[in-house]
């Protein structure tokens, strides 16, 4: 599937190229030229018009066909040459940033990271120094990030000391590590063999790694569906702290998204959220997410912390 969509990618761009050069072409040609079928060559241009020079929506491939010929109608338009916007510029700058600090990444390729970040910060001008006061950092300091990665591409086992906040105790485990990825943080899913069954593990929580000789052996399971909220990677408790969160019409996707003991109806299609959280905490983005369409309402200090990242985040804004 990886290489069929691969393969497409490439002859959708040429694609483009031959049409430009080639106004009202007939598609039996096109698809004879490309070596498909006239049925692929229709799926790609079902999927052109979706492309363009602009995230936003604008700026896309005005293209389409009879079923005979094939149809450019703004090929200058797009030939214009691309521009960045500031926020464009800003996103990728701090995204470069960013990538070029995490453990784990071959020097050759942060160094070309880090060339290819210089050219764009001397296009971007202004916009650069605006970018610089924005940072993101990785939370799998010490080098545990690039540990997990090499067990995983190298099938050995780890060993760790790992800090659990709802026990709040570390303790010591070995850990068949299955897969990384991130939701929010970054987090290793393994076959934990002190409990003998598949856990969870955060990177910034792991207080000290070590690769093992050992052979990394998991039984064989089936992957989770993190954005299903029944098999995901939260997993609530009735031990878990209790959070109560007010949304308005704009927010009642948070009940459909949300694992939660109560939904509320209050006037005007809002809605009272009861729900549990094993890191309350970790709610606040969806209040900063939720903006003027929902608030926490208890408990009461994580309701303040959540408006004074409110406040930070439009200070840093009009900044």
């Amino acid at each position: 599937m990886a290489g069929n969509a691969i393969d497409q990618t490439r002859r959708m761009l040429s694609l483009v190229t031959y049409l430009r050069e080639r106004p009202g072409a007939r598609v039996a040609e096109v698809a004879r030229a490309f070596g498909i079928s006239e049925d692929e060559l229709i799926a790609d241009l079902d999927v052109l018009p979706l492309c363009g020079t602009s995230f936003r929506g604008g700026d896309l491939l005005d293209i389409d066909t009879d079923g005979e010929r094939i149809w450019w109608h703004n090929p200058d338009d797009v030939a214009e040459p691309l521009r960045l916007a500031a926020d464009e510029a800003t996103a990728l700058l701090v995204a470069a940033r960013a990538v070029a600090t995490l453990p784990g990444l071959r020097e050759s390729d942060r160094e070309a990271l880090l060339r290819a970040t210089a050219k764009l910060e001397a296009a971007a001008g202004e916009v650069a120094g605006a970018s610089s006061r924005l940072s993101v950092t990785f939370e799998s300091e010490g080098g545990v990030f690039a540990d997990v990665d090499r067990a995983i591409s190298e099938r050995r086992r780890l060993w760790l000391r790992y800090y659990s906040p709802a026990r709040d105790e570390v303790t010591e485990r070995e850990v068949d590590p299955i897969r990384l990825f991130a939701v929010g943080h970054t987090y290793m899913e393994a076959w934990c063999r002190l409990s003998e069954a598949r856990r969870t593990f955060r990177l910034d929580r792991v207080v000290e790694i070590k690769l093992l000789d050992e052979a990394s052996d998991p039984p064989p399971i089936e992957l989770r569906d993190l954005s299903d909220p029944s098999t995901g990677l939260v997993q609530t408790g009735a031990e878990d702290p209790e959070v109560v969160v007010e949304v308005g019409p704009g927010g009642r996707w948070v009940a459909e998204y949300y694992p939660h003991d109560s939904a509320e109806e209050l006037p005007d299609g809002a809605l009272r959220i009861t729900l549990r959280a094993p890191d309350p905490g970790s709610l606040r983005r969806l209040a900063l997410r939720l903006g003027r369409d929902g608030r926490i309402v208890a408990p009461q200090e994580l309701a303040d912390s959540a408006r004074d990242a409110a406040r930070q985040a439009l200070a840093a804004y009009g900044e």
